[in-house]
């Protein structure tokens, strides 16, 4: 059995989720949102939007990629560790995009040793002392935050080739909008919160045929449903 199956063989769904990651190279980016297409309240509160089946789920990612990438929101309202504690496997390297460099030092992924972090801003000082026991990685930036392009090619160059964007929800987007997400799987939980943030914002459409329609398999996922769209299907080298 391959490592990608090993990892996956606990879940019966592992063969149509976790086989198409079999490639090289992967960037993919994971929501979990309520019906109503939220994935925290205003306030950021989101423990939690979706249930155990999709955390354990997080935690395969996880232990999958060589990297997994979050937003500096997430990192404050969240305070996650991004290890794999729920199934076997090694943990990724901690990737935080924080282009204006807001975060402060106490966070887990600042201090807790259990994996490699690396801290990604925008230019400036390339010596700037780093929060906690983090690598600093100083990149050109657009004038609304890192380019998604060259944090890829930043991650690839140190031989970080399988990349998971776990959040936040602006993060994804960014990726998304940016054409660097191979695949996008996004959690859909029973549940209505009515108000809140937003799990996907792109630029605004007119028409419903300017819309991304990519291939989609749809997946129980305990009590909720995940959606696994097929991004590369959308570019036009896959036609």
């Amino acid at each position: 059995m391959s490592d990608l199956a090993a990892r996956g063989a606990a879940e019966p769904h592992s063969e149509a989720l976790y086989a198409p990651l079999a490639a090289a190279d992967w960037v993919v980016g994971h929501l979990g949102q309520s019906v109503d297409g939220r994935i925290a309240t205003e306030d950021g509160h989101s423990h939690y939007v979706t249930g155990p089946a999709n955390i354990d789920h997080l935690h395969h990612m996880r232990a999958l990629a060589d990297a997994v990438l979050v937003g500096p929101g997430t990192v404050a309202h969240d305070d996650p560790r991004l290890t794999v504690r729920r199934v076997e496997g090694r943990n990724p390297v901690r990737v935080v995009l924080d282009p204006k460099r807001r975060l402060e030092p106490g966070y887990h992924v600042f201090t807790d040793g259990a994996a490699p972090t690396l801290w990604l801003t925008g230019p400036g000082d390339a010596l700037a002392a780093p929060p906690g026991r983090a690598e600093h990685v100083a990149l050109a930036a657009l004038a609304d935050g890192l380019d998604p392009r060259t944090v890829v090619a930043a991650l690839r160059e140190r031989g970080l080739r399988r990349l998971f964007v776990e959040g936040g929800g602006l993060t994804v987007s960014r990726f998304l909008d940016a054409g660097q997400l191979d695949r996008l799987q996004v959690c859909v939980a029973p549940m209505i919160i009515g108000s809140g943030r937003p799990a996907v914002t792109l630029p605004r459409i007119t028409r419903l045929d300017h819309a991304l329609r990519p291939p989609c398999r749809i997946l129980p996922m305990g009590e909720d449903v995940l959606f696994d769209f097929d991004l590369r299907a959308e570019r036009p080298e896959a036609s």
